[in-house]
């Protein structure tokens, strides 16, 4: 009998789901917020590209407004919620996926709905993969600790570009072109860059 390997994180098409967490009007003074939306915007566009699954989610809609129209969200029916989570809100979107293994997670705030998310599908023995270029919060410790607090309960974080190759997985994929014409502009720096600039405690 072999022996059970390293859970290595791979994501494939058929088995992932994109999650996007609250980017709605009332939070823009979230910082790197016009970077935040235009990362998981692309991602949406590779997720409809490649047939994955897209779950969305507003936080308290009549206080805090609508998703914001550059996600490109349209199509997608908004979920509701009060919870610091995504996942009561969309918990039958979960069960309806019995082939599911792996979330890929965008939004806001990093210390708050998406902390609480990824634990909370951790918990049920998913794959996270915390799209970091793609997740902010109005403080930038707060963003880092939860970056590194989600790495610490095995969360996967990873950058949009490095999950988008991952799921196209081969240039002969027929859907590549388009998706190389999404990914040949760089994502916008959202003010990760020094955090992995020489020694951080938070990433040992």
């Amino acid at each position: 009998m072999a022996a059970v390997g390293p859970n290595l994180g791979r994501v494939l098409p058929g088995s992932s789901i994109l999650f996007l967490c609250d980017m709605q009007e009332k939070f823009r003074h979230v910082a790197y917020f016009p970077q935040i939306v235009s990362v998981a915007a692309r991602m949406l566009k590779v997720a409809r590209l490649l047939e994955v699954p897209a779950v969305l989610t507003e936080q308290y809609p009549t206080g805090l407004g609508p998703t914001v129209p550059e996600l490109g969200a349209g199509g997608l029916r908004p979920m509701a919620k009060t919870c610091f989570s995504m996942v009561p809100a969309v918990q039958q979107e979960l069960d309806n996926r019995p082939q599911l293994r792996s979330v890929l997670l965008c939004g806001i705030e990093a210390h708050a709905c998406i902390l609480n998310t990824a634990l909370d599908l951790l918990d049920r023995g998913l794959q996270v993969h915390v799209v970091v270029d793609a997740c902010s919060s109005r403080n930038q410790v707060d963003r880092l600790v939860a970056l590194a607090r989600m790495r610490q309960s095995g969360a996967f974080l990873s950058t949009s570009e490095g999950l988008i190759l991952q799921l196209v997985g081969d240039a002969a994929h027929p859907r590549f072109k388009e998706i190389q014409k999404i990914i040949k502009e760089p994502a916008q720096d959202s003010g990760l860059l020094g955090v992995f600039q020489g020694p951080n405690p938070l990433f040992r």
